[in-house]
């Protein structure tokens, strides 16, 4: 499993988390699926899609992407939407699926995070994980 070095493990201030620390040997990946975003979510849910749409812009861009140690869940909030397979046929339950952003949806559903004046995301500099973590 790719560990993508740096990415913020969180959301600031919350235990929303954005990646796994270690690949599950025994059951094998979270699938990703589509997960509806029902109007009555709360704030602080909305809030970490943003958080998550915002680092995965600054870490990968247009380009596609490995799953790795991204969290399926977190993934699942986007996938189907913002985040789109880049590789066809396409296994949701692996960690070398290829995904991209989707930028016209990706624009469209936050543009907070593709404004000119949008906040920079912060990457962690220190990584305490051992490689087999």
């Amino acid at each position: 499993m790719l560990k993508h070095r740096g990415f913020p493990g969180r959301m600031t201030g919350t235990d929303f988390q954005f990646v796994i620390r270690r690949a599950n040997k025994k059951d094998g990946p979270t699938k990703i699926f589509r997960r509806e975003r029902f109007k009555d979510r709360k704030n602080l849910d909305r809030a970490a899609d943003t958080a998550f749409m915002a680092a995965l812009w600054a870490c990968f861009g247009e380009e596609p992407f490995e799953r790795g140690n991204l969290d399926a869940g977190r993934l699942s909030w986007l996938f189907g939407r913002e985040v789109v397979p880049a590789e066809d046929p396409f296994d949701p339950c692996s960690y070398e699926a290829l995904l991209r952003i989707d930028v016209k949806r990706a624009q469209a559903s936050f543009p907070e995070v593709f404004a000119d004046d949008a906040p920079p995301v912060v990457f962690d500099d220190d990584d305490d994980w051992g490689e087999d973590d």
